[in-house]
């Protein structure tokens, strides 16, 4: 089961700001027409039920956005890029990835359509229609669009599931997961049948409630043994744990102690989760006969104690309505919480500092990092002198000319601009 992935998302970029002007018979001075540029196609991730696993990633890793088309002359406006929709299963946590930092949970996605943009696209370019006033009436200058963003994420499926089965290999629980619903584990007398979490519904009256089994649990389980710590972060989502051992083993109270372990040493809430301690395969005669003796073992674990046979039908039903008035308590109680929580909204007075345009110097180069700056002069058309004077004028204003000359810059130098140097 492929349930972590890393992916690579890239937004698209918006379409440049074009320079034109109207250029018609018996027209003569036809002012500035160029249009805006399209804004870029953004990339979400959607939740879906039609998906269950992660799957779908496995050879494509790298998902873009399409770019917005740039404007063209008579005020014609560039088209949008489309937006980039990827469907992951429901229970998926998303992570942001960024190179020497922590990774940083960014959203999840537990319920059918929910979306989270994992990717702006950038915004289109301002054509020199835009910047035509009264003092400026033939605009040379216009925007290139924004660079879309690119970020790297981290996939991770927990399955969305209301009770868990935990419990030794060999214990039952695909016979139980099958008892009480419909779906169709692979059952075998061997260790290790089920090699990926698997899900039913259960029917109690008019109550449903989604079960899981969560294969792979043996000692060591919390460092990698088995394949109980790749699925036991499944098991995190739970409300209520069934924790199923097999009558028939040697040590019963061991085998529920050495379970209950992996647990405290995977951490993440697992160890406070209420359990019910479910003896399986009392079929058996041996079984049946000790019931009182099974009850005396289990008895310092301070849970409820069941006693069923999955493979005959026998305390299932009883077992599926306990497990289903619970696990409706714990989630009432898991509301009342989230409401007792939540802190009240107070007013807070952030004082921005003043805002500066980034530039520093290479070398004998000058190099300005401020976007606006440098999608205004990436995008203007620099050949005309009145043009390469409006830039000017609109780096004065954006604070760029005074940052440049407090580093020292003189007529003459070089100025970085992007991919474009200039002569200052």
């Amino acid at each position: 089961m492929i349930d972590i992935v890393e992916i690579i998302v890239s937004a698209g970029a918006g379409g440049n700001g074009c320079v034109s002007f109207r250029r018609e018979k018996n027209i003569p001075k036809g002012g500035p027409d160029g249009g805006d540029g399209g804004r870029g196609g953004s990339v979400f991730l959607t939740a879906s039920a039609q998906e269950a696993t992660l799957r779908a990633f496995r050879h494509t890793r790298e998902f873009r956005a399409e770019s917005g088309a740039a404007g063209q002359g008579r005020n014609k406006f560039g088209k949008a890029g489309d937006d980039r929709i990827i469907e992951v299963p429901l229970g998926t946590v998303v992570w942001k990835i960024r190179p020497g930092k922590k990774e940083e949970k960014f959203g999840e996605l537990l319920e059918e359509g929910q979306q989270i943009r994992v990717a702006r696209g950038g915004k289109g370019g301002r054509g020199n229609a835009t910047y035509a006033t009264p003092t400026q009436q033939v605009p040379y200058i216009a925007e290139r669009g924004e660079p879309g963003e690119e970020t790297r994420y981290k996939l991770e499926l927990k399955l969305l599931a209301d009770v868990g089965i935990i419990g030794k290999p060999n214990a039952g629980k695909s016979t139980l997961l099958a008892a009480a619903t419909k779906a169709l584990p692979k059952i075998a007398p061997y260790p290790f049948t089920t090699l990926e979490p698997m899900l039913g519904v259960v029917n109690v009256g008019w109550t449903t409630f989604v079960l899981a089994e969560i294969p792979g649990l043996i000692k060591g389980a919390h460092e990698g043994a088995g394949l109980g710590h790749e699925f036991l972060r499944h098991a995190t989502r739970t409300r209520l744990l069934i924790h199923l051992v097999d009558g028939a083993a040697e040590d019963i109270a061991e085998a529920v102690r050495e379970i209950n372990e992996e647990l405290r040493e995977y951490g993440a809430g697992l160890q406070n989760k209420p359990q019910i301690l479910v003896v399986n395969k009392v079929d058996m005669p041996e079984v049946d006969a000790k019931r009182k003796e099974i009850r005396k073992a289990l008895r310092p674990f301070a849970a409820e104690v069941f006693f069923i046979s999955a493979a005959a039908q026998v305390g299932v039903k009883q077992l599926m309505e306990v497990a289903a008035q619970k696990a409706a308590e714990v989630r009432a109680a898991e509301l009342e919480r989230a409401k007792e929580e939540k802190p009240g909204e107070e007013a807070v007075i952030i004082e921005a500092e003043p805002w500066r345009p980034k530039v520093h110097k290479e070398g004998e180069v000058f190099v300005v990092d401020d976007p606006r700056a440098v999608r205004l002069v990436l995008g203007s058309d620099l050949r005309h002198w009145a043009g390469r004077v409006q830039a000017k004028v609109h780096l004065d204003r954006l604070g760029v000319s005074r940052a440049l000359e407090e580093l020292g810059v003189d007529l003459g130098d070089k100025v970085r601009f992007g991919d474009q140097e200039l002569e200052w």
